[in-house]
């Protein structure tokens, strides 16, 4: 893959380890050190993403026209200096919930805008035939970034206090901005606009291209509707567990650590299945195997067989994802244009966020009025009918040969 995919790689590592370190700090450090109630809490964790990803509706379009390297570094330091005021302002005594919504915020914001921008330059640094090997690189990264980090991350809050983490994930930001300034090599200048200024139309541009396209648009409405239905579950299940179950919090930690070796698995099994099976193929297929796990999660009792079936049932879910995941971010950087990629994944981006965010909080309420096992139990038989978006692939909707070009021994492309 060479020198340069190399330090993009080690930065991403680096920035997604310190980011699991941080897993929930802000939580943490809103009820710990600011005594905040659950609706606080609640409100800090829903606000600043969503609030983030409308704010980073412009930038898609202003990163588009821009050197993409230049501007993963900035956000990058944009990251490590918000992050940075949180430990400082804990060490004076000054920290508020208002700053935290505010880097909440900003930090949503920059990671909207760093991921197209990133997307667009990945596209431009690896040879296509070599997408997928790139997406799934970064997919076991994320994955043993997320089995190493919150372990990690809760052991430094009991040892050195709750602003530990953030610090350590503001640095991470700091060492990627390095990593990707180490990445060198020329980066062309986009080619520049046909109008002087960002029009409000021009805002809407990724969303046009994406449910426009045959290839993209059965993909964004599965991945939108699996993803949100596999989320909204999460909290009404830490209610079931923790609360009539019994379960302890390390058990609870211990029922989602053990089943993200699956994402490891799914990520290097992803590559292998698609040079066998088609991309398309695969991708029905994980998505059918992904939705039929979540909905046996209503069913979760107590004791060590409650905790296994827990376990199964998210390593299932988790490998599935992990195969998904890499072959679906390839195939939106296959078919998207180079001009139109920061557009496109921003879009992207921000509409699961927002989605995400809309659901968590709808199911939020059913699980108060229904109780959780009836919502946990809606939301994996919802989630069984989300393959049928996927059901055939169209003929324009296939890459064309000169958008994947072999290798230059005409062989498949090697790990």
């Amino acid at each position: 893959m060479g020198r340069r995919f190399g330090w993009l790689w080690a930065a991403y590592s680096v920035s997604a380890l310190g980011t699991y370190l941080a897993f929930d700090a802000f939580s943490v450090i809103a009820v710990i050190a600011l005594h905040a109630g659950s609706a606080e809490v609640a409100l800090l964790a829903a606000t600043g993403p969503a609030v983030g990803a409308v704010a980073a509706v412009p930038l898609g379009p202003w990163v588009e026209f821009r050197r993409k390297r230049p501007v993963m570094m900035a956000m990058d330091l944009i990251r490590f200096a918000a992050l940075l005021t949180v430990p400082a302002a804990y060490a004076l005594g000054a920290l508020g919930l208002g700053q935290l919504l505010l880097v909440s915020v900003i930090v949503a914001a920059a990671d909207i805008t760093f991921n197209a921008a990133s997307g667009a330059f990945l596209k431009a640094l690896v040879p296509a035939g070599r997408l997928l090997t790139a997406n799934t690189r970064f997919e076991s990264a994320n994955w043993t970034a997320l089995i190493l980090g919150p372990p990690l991350g809760g052991a430094a809050i009991g040892l050195f206090g709750p602003a530990t983490t953030v610090a350590a994930n503001a640095v991470s930001f700091l060492l990627s901005a390095l990593g990707i300034r180490a990445v060198g090599g020329g980066e062309p200048r986009p080619a520049p606009q046909d109008v002087p200024r960002l029009r409000a139309a021009d805002l809407l541009d990724g969303w046009r291209h994406i449910l426009s396209s045959p290839a993209l648009r059965p993909l964004f409405l599965n991945s939108l509707a699996g993803n949100a239905l596999i989320m909204v579950a999460v909290p009404p299940l830490a209610v079931l567990m923790l609360g009539p179950l019994g379960f302890a919090p390390w058990q609870y930690g211990l029922a989602f650590a053990v089943p993200c070796l699956g994402g490891l698995l799914g990520a290097r099994i992803a590559r292998p299945l698609v040079a066998r099976y088609g991309q398309w193929r695969v991708l029905r297929t994980a998505s059918v195997l992904r939705a039929v796990w979540p909905v046996g999660l209503a069913f979760v009792g107590p004791g060590v067989p409650g905790l296994l079936l827990v376990m199964v049932l998210e390593f299932g879910v988790i490998t599935c994802s992990g195969v998904y995941s890499p072959v679906s971010a390839t195939r939106r950087l296959e078919h998207t244009p180079d001009g139109r990629v920061a557009r496109t994944l921003s879009a992207w981006s921000i509409t699961g966020k927002a989605t995400t965010a809309a659901m968590t909080a709808l199911w939020g309420l059913l699980a108060g009025l229904t109780g959780p096992r009836t919502a946990i139990a809606l939301a994996g038989v919802l989630l069984l009918a989300t393959p049928l978006l996927l059901l055939r692939e169209t003929a324009t909707a296939r890459p064309s040969p000169a958008t994947v070009p072999p290798s230059p021994d005409g062989s498949r492309p090697s790990r």
